[in-house]
């Protein structure tokens, strides 16, 4: 077996999952692409394991040789966790730097399950649209309920929108609300989630990589901002439908539990985004509005008695990681 992109191969689409001790999703995952493969000739899928620490490595590679993949799955163990972006980036490295570098990258999350023809689908319109520098596939439950999987970019408007949560405040700053409604057609959009997004060479030519200061979370984000900037649009395309096992690879967005404490690197990531794009004083001002707005929504969901769907101590953890208190280096 591989354990690198193939130098040599005559790659149009090069599938990037990155797996962190989610073997048994991961494999999941390569079993629905099995079919999708022989069906899309020149496709080649490389796995990243960063650097689980458990019984991973010898589960997927078990799962390759036994299930005779190895013709179109690479395993690539990194040597560390440098995050989403880290995993990422070690394979599409490579995969620029080959003799023949692939015409698209598909980033694919392990806790997806590929529906028919969502890859060819998402190949077909990238094709037909040479234009289009990223495009998004449709996340759905299993039992086909759609996700929001096409957002609108973080903006002031929109943290105070998030942390009031009041319909009036929300039609009003309707131009600015993150998750628009669900689209059945193809549509621009300013990014979508990176867990079935498709990307042309040329962006990272024309951008470089990921942001590997990013740990985990709004790394697709930033990229398809300096994508857009760069004059590469982001479209998404709901006839490619990806279900998504939301949170089972990061254990922090599981919609399906109670909410977790947000992670340290959750508002490290996204006082980078805002910092890196925007600036520190648009930060702050980000900050304080969120922080307002979701005070006064605490205080109505007391009077109201509405039940409480926030993670953990999310207002104390807001404020001890702002832009003010704490920073963020660029």
């Amino acid at each position: 077996m591989v354990n690198e992109f193939p130098q040599n191969s005559a790659t149009r689409l090069l599938v990037v999952i990155v797996n962190y001790r989610t073997p048994a999703l991961t494999i999941d995952c390569l079993r629905s692409l099995e079919s999708e493969i022989q069906a899309l000739p020149g496709t080649h899928v490389v796995v990243s394991d960063n650097a689980s620490g458990d019984n991973s490595v010898e589960e997927i590679s078990s799962a390759i040789k036994s299930e005779n993949w190895q013709n179109w799955v690479s395993f690539m163990p990194l040597d560390r966790n440098g995050g989403y972006a880290y995993g990422n980036n070690a394979v599409i490295r490579k995969a620029l730097e080959s003799a023949n570098p692939p015409q698209y990258i598909l980033l694919l999350n392990p806790d997806t399950i590929v529906r028919p023809k969502a890859l060819e689908i998402l190949v077909n319109f990238m094709d037909e649209n040479p234009t289009v520098g990223i495009a998004g596939s449709r996340l759905e439950d299993p039992d086909t309920t759609p996700q929001c999987s096409a957002f609108r970019f973080h903006t002031i408007q929109s943290e105070l929108d998030n942390g009031l949560r009041l319909g009036v405040v929300t039609k009003l700053l309707s131009k600015w609300v993150i998750a628009p409604p669900v689209s059945d057609e193809n549509c621009v959009t300013d990014w979508v989630a990176g867990a079935s997004m498709i990307i042309r060479r040329e962006v990272f030519e024309s951008i470089g990589l990921l942001d590997e200061k990013y740990f985990m979370y709004f790394e697709e984000e930033d990229f398809c901002l300096s994508a857009n900037k760069a004059g590469w649009p982001c479209w998404y395309v709901p006839a490619s439908r990806v279900v998504h096992l939301v949170g089972q690879s990061s254990g922090v967005t599981d919609t399906k539990k109670p909410p977790k404490r947000l992670p340290g690197y959750w508002f490290d990531s996204r006082k980078r985004f805002f910092v890196k794009n925007y600036g520190r004083l648009y930060a702050a001002v980000a900050d304080a509005l969120w922080v307002f707005g979701f005070v006064l929504w605490r205080m109505r969901r007391s009077i109201q008695r509405k039940p409480d769907s926030d993670p953990p101590q999310i207002l104390t953890d807001f404020i001890r990681n702002s832009v003010v208190l704490k920073g963020v280096e660029v």
